[in-house]
């Protein structure tokens, strides 16, 4: 462990929940710590091993793929300097003392896992982290600057001793570069040997780990080095294949470092998950004036849905993302959320009409995660077109189910309420149907239109009381929803072929 670095933490369990937990547990910077990845089994922990280059891995010691046992094994065997703790429960000791003899450092039982007691054992594991001479003389001036750093990206005030910085930082100038390494692990080691090699007479560096493949890096120089350093930071890019640079413009105050990260790096970062193919990015490379967007018309889009006019739904959605995914000065959570507010609005819109969403429901989950993960509005927009395949599979195999199970709920409605002064509006109103789309619904699945089959169910049930009983011809038209007599004597002559006294004398022969 250098000067310029917090001590690395790696987290692996295989339940979010105890992940999660041990991340809100301390205030890591503070403690001169930086958790840098989560992985949920011991194979996960092994790729980002190599990608994050943590000092201390937390792990569990039961878990699906690769156990803690096994894991503690491989990371003794090929990167002795790393110290491990344990996670366990009361019943795993005999894991536990395995592990001991290859080489942890300490354990923690879950059920009494607590801020204090995690900070005593960690604290614990980095002082057996090898550090040379010059390094343990430095090391608390380091994780001042690194906490003054999170301090400020996270815009709060910062308090490191004006002497502490003047002596890491001497110089007039400042710049931040945030380098994106895209995961591959040749390209960090480049990168930091890029880093090492600008500093000079006259320059030096910072170098904090924003995400595991994202690195903030803090120049300090004199001002007439700016030309140089502009240069040859333009030129990582052709250096090193698949990097991707971030460079701010040059300031003159540490205090400033928050500042210049909100306004520059942030902006900078969200234009690239749009456009990932901008490899070197300075503040004036991005347009002037960014691609609005109007609010998308959620009411619209479920009125379709509802109605089963799910190509219309789509289509619209789908032409909405078009310009959505060019406005780059919208938040990247906020992008991922719209994406995924869609997945869930479709989802239970869906198993309200009685589809059967089971083969849906999982890719509803694995679509939410893959969007949280991805690092492009490309991937974004890639994995929501999967889950639309998905949703067309679902409704071309249920579809003959739905029809018949939502027409079979309008002709039970009809049949209870058919007395009543009942118009296809009112229908339509009823079961969240445009009129329009229920006449034309109801002519398809039923062969006959609404008026039409309203008619015949009036006209039957008048024909009962015609038979059944002596109420005068005159009040039955009412009763079964004709206000007007002549009205109902036509419409009974046309689907019984004769007017309702001859149909009741004639049943009475």
């Amino acid at each position: 462990m250098t000067a310029n670095e917090l001590c690395r933490i790696l987290i692996v369990d295989d339940e979010i929940l105890i992940r999660q937990g041990i991340k809100y547990y301390l205030n890591w910077e503070e403690e001169g710590f930086q958790i840098v990845g989560e992985a949920s089994n011991g194979k996960e922990a092994l790729e980002l091993i190599d990608q994050t280059n943590p000092h201390i891995v937390i792990t569990d010691i039961v878990m699906p793929i690769m156990d803690g046992e096994e894991l503690t094994k491989e990371i003794k065997a090929n990167y002795q300097d790393i110290e491990v703790i344990i996670l366990s429960s009361f019943g795993e000791y005999d894991y536990v003392r395995s592990t001991f003899q290859s080489g942890v450092v300490d354990y923690i039982l879950k059920p009494k896992l607590d801020a204090q007691g995690l900070l005593t054992v960690l604290k614990r594991a980095r002082e057996k982290i090898p550090l040379t001479k010059s390094t343990k003389n430095t090391i608390e001036d380091s994780i001042l600057i690194g906490q003054a750093i999170e301090k400020q990206i996270k815009g709060y005030e910062t308090d490191v001793n004006s002497t502490k910085r003047l002596n890491a930082f001497p110089y007039s100038s400042f710049c931040l570069i945030a380098v994106d390494t895209n995961g591959v692990t040749d390209n960090q080691t480049s990168m930091r040997k890029i880093v090492d090699d600008l500093k000079t007479g006259s320059i030096t560096s910072y170098r904090y780990q924003l995400e595991p493949n994202l690195e903030l890096v803090l120049l300090n120089y004199n001002k007439g080095h700016v030309p140089e350093v502009v240069n040859r930071i333009s030129q990582i890019e052709k250096t090193i294949p698949q990097v991707a640079i971030i460079l701010s413009d040059v300031f003159s105050a540490f205090s400033k470092v928050g500042k210049v990260f909100r306004e520059d790096i942030l902006p900078m970062l969200q234009y690239r998950f749009y456009f990932p193919e901008k490899t070197f990015l300075q503040k004036s490379d991005l347009p002037m004036k960014a691609p609005t967007c109007d609010a998308f018309n959620l009411d619209r889009f479920t009125d379709d849905f509802t109605h089963e006019r799910f190509d219309l739904a789509l289509t619209y959605v789908r032409e909405y993302t078009k310009t959505y995914s060019t406005c780059y000065t919208t938040d990247v959570a906020r992008f991922k959320s719209f994406f995924g507010n869609i997945i869930f609005n479709i989802s239970i819109l869906l198993g309200n009409m009685e589809y059967d969403v089971k083969e849906l429901e999982s890719m509803k989950y694995e679509s939410l995660q893959i969007i949280e993960e991805a690092k492009t509005a490309d991937k974004v927009v890639e994995q929501f077109n999967m889950f639309i395949e998905e949703f067309y599979k679902c409704i071309k195999t249920t579809r003959n189910y739905s029809s018949n199970s939502n027409m079979k709920m309008i002709l039970e409605y009809i049949q209870d309420h058919y007395a009543e002064p009942l118009t296809l509006t009112e229908v339509a109103t009823y079961f969240h149907f445009n009129p329009s789309y229920l006449s034309n619904y109801f002519s398809v699945h039923n062969k006959e239109g609404f008026i039409e089959y309203l008619n015949k169910i009036r006209i039957e049930e008048a024909a009962k009381l015609l038979i059944k009983s002596d109420i005068p011809i005159s009040e039955i038209g009412p009763m079964v929803g004709y206000s007007d007599h002549s009205y109902f004597s036509k419409i009974f002559k046309k689907i019984k072929g004769m007017s309702p006294s001859q149909y009741r004398r004639k049943s009475m022969r």
